[in-house]
């Protein structure tokens, strides 16, 4: 079984971020190729010698159809923020694709260019390549995820980026859940794994490699449409009162798992927040979520059943 330790080790130091796999980025975007073609991609969370990001996009940048390629490389003056960014000088990459005709991303092909400032995402300098994209896709730190999930709505980017799945009940976060603004993507098949170099190994699965950890509960999120989330949930259980209790203290009924979701019952119900990697929006219509919605008779609180405080709960009901 996988622990989280790596991840709260990161997040006590504030070192977390966090180097995706390629097989998992390659997992991800085979569902998306026909939205890059024409685009300009940026990478603004990425050091392009050790970001699989920079190097998937290169290859595939024929394939993918893609106008422009950007990535830009953080150089690190504060220790407690990002962990492996230590470059001499903070640079931005460009690449317009191939020009010799090898179908590779020649290093004379790829324009490399100073920074004025440290490269962080938020300068005013990286705001004006952001401002450049069509799409921006990457793994920003954990720890600043609400900065710059923000960002991205703020300038009306197109975006796929990682983040953990606590984030859904995060204030800033869940009501572009419940808008649809925002979404979940595909997923990783397991728990993700990520190399990272400040910490010993503490990987535990099978697929056990120097300087990578496991972190479970870690998903995409995106504002891509995508087949999946237009793909009804298939029910089968039929509602009784014994078998979905109502909350204490909200007039709704409790669903342990997304699987148990009744299908013949028309009122409000609390669900997991891993029923938002099955959310169909033609399907069902996202209410609220348990702490945060206003006719909660204890706001900022979750529910109760017998007495017993529940998990975070996501409301729905069934759209008719």
């Amino acid at each position: 079984m996988a622990r989280n330790t790596g991840l709260n080790q990161a997040n006590k130091q504030k070192k977390d971020e966090f180097y995706t796999q390629l097989s998992d980025i390659e997992n991800e975007l085979r569902h998306y190729k026909s939205h890059f073609k024409g685009k300009t991609v940026l990478c603004n969370c990425d050091d392009p010698r050790v970001s699989n990001f920079f190097h998937y996009f290169a290859m595939n940048f024929e394939a993918f159809g893609l106008h422009r390629l950007i990535t830009t490389c953080y150089k690190n003056q504060d220790a407690d923020l990002f962990s492996r960014n230590d470059c001499e000088q903070a640079i931005w990459l460009e690449y317009w694709g191939d020009k010799n005709g090898n179908r590779v991303p020649d290093p004379e092909e790829i324009g490399i260019k100073p920074l004025k400032g440290d490269g962080d995402f938020r300068s005013q300098e990286c705001v004006e390549l952001l401002k450049q994209a069509d799409i921006v896709v990457t793994n920003p730190p954990f720890s600043l995820f609400r900065e710059y999930l923000a960002q991205l709505i703020e300038y009306g980017k197109k975006f796929l980026i990682i983040g953990h799945q606590n984030a859904i009940t995060y204030k800033e976060v869940f009501p572009l859940l419940k808008n649809n603004k925002l979404w979940l993507g595909y997923g990783f098949k397991g728990n993700a794994g990520f190399f990272i170099s400040e910490y010993e190994d503490i990987a535990t699965a099978s697929t056990h490699k120097e300087g990578m950890i496991r972190v479970s509960g870690v998903t995409w999120f995106t504002n891509l449409d995508i087949p999946k989330r237009h793909a009804p949930l298939i029910l089968y259980k039929t509602y009784s009162p014994e078998a979905y209790p109502q909350y204490d203290n909200y007039p709704a009924i409790n669903v342990e798992k997304t699987s148990d979701i009744p299908l013949d019952y028309d009122g409000i119900m609390g669900v997991p927040i891993t029923f938002l990697d099955k959310y169909c929006p033609d399907q069902f219509e996202i209410v609220g979520l348990d702490r945060y919605v206003p006719d909660n008779p204890h706001y900022g609180h979750r529910f109760t059943l017998q007495g017993k405080e529940t998990y975070a709960r996501i409301l729905i009901r069934r759209r008719k």
